[in-house]
């Protein structure tokens, strides 16, 4: 089984968590497209849907999928999107589409945040994948040194900027033995807006896509 196979997977596996008349928070990335396109088969059932990028919303009203400004609706009852690392905790690394603020955001602001993914994407210890931190530009510099006092390689990833016209350093190498102290510390550094681990809120529900079908892990 190929990776989009098993991703198509949990994209229908998914739906079945959604009810009639909800508004869906939905993220973004490769494994959230395919959810959407599976919301899409769904959308008489829903009022609507928040995204968590431009890019998801484009993707959203191109199906005529009504989409809504977080501030207009206040919370919602779920929240679906992918990840690049998860461990059997459901701590996760997002932000590999430079999107994790609002990601952040909406899933802060879900009674159930759904986590769908490909089996690879599992771990013991999360750091394998650069943790993405999204940064105010003057302060990257700032930023960079005090994420090598940390331990970690920062990386500038070039030519990319956020829907919230900030920049994101990637930072390699990084032992994330304690996810919820290591994402607290890096969010009190002046001049991050927010980093990629969601540790604090974690996932409430992981399906895992693989050779085997679908596999949940809940908290």
């Amino acid at each position: 089984m190929t990776p989009e196979q098993a991703k198509q997977l949990v994209a229908e596996a998914a739906i079945e968590y959604i009810e009639w008349d909800w508004i869906i928070g939905v993220g973004t990335g490769s494994t959230a497209n395919l959810f959407i396109d599976e919301l899409a088969k769904i959308k008489g059932r829903i009022e609507g849907t928040v995204a968590s990028s431009e890019a998801s919303a484009d993707r959203l009203r191109s199906h005529g999928i009504k989409v809504f400004e977080l501030d207009q609706v206040g919370d919602l009852p779920i929240y679906v999107d992918g990840a690049d690392e998860s461990t059997k905790h459901l701590h996760l690394i997002k932000g590999g589409g430079a999107a994790l603020t609002r990601e952040k955001i909406v899933a802060a602001a879900s009674e159930k945040f759904i986590c769908i993914a490909d089996d690879s994407k599992l771990v013991d210890v999360l750091g394998a994948f650069p943790l993405p931190i999204e940064v105010i530009p003057m302060a990257k510099s700032y930023v960079a040194r005090q994420l090598v006092k940390l331990g970690g390689n920062p990386v500038l990833r070039e030519g990319v900027v956020t829907d919230n016209g900030n920049v994101i350093i990637d930072v390699h190498n990084l032992l994330i033995d304690n996810p919820v102290e290591l994402e607290s510390q890096i969010d009190h550094i002046a001049g991050v807006v927010t980093n990629g681990l969601f540790a604090r809120r974690g996932a409430d529900v992981l399906l895992l896509g693989g050779e085997n079908g679908v596999t949940k892990i809940e908290t």
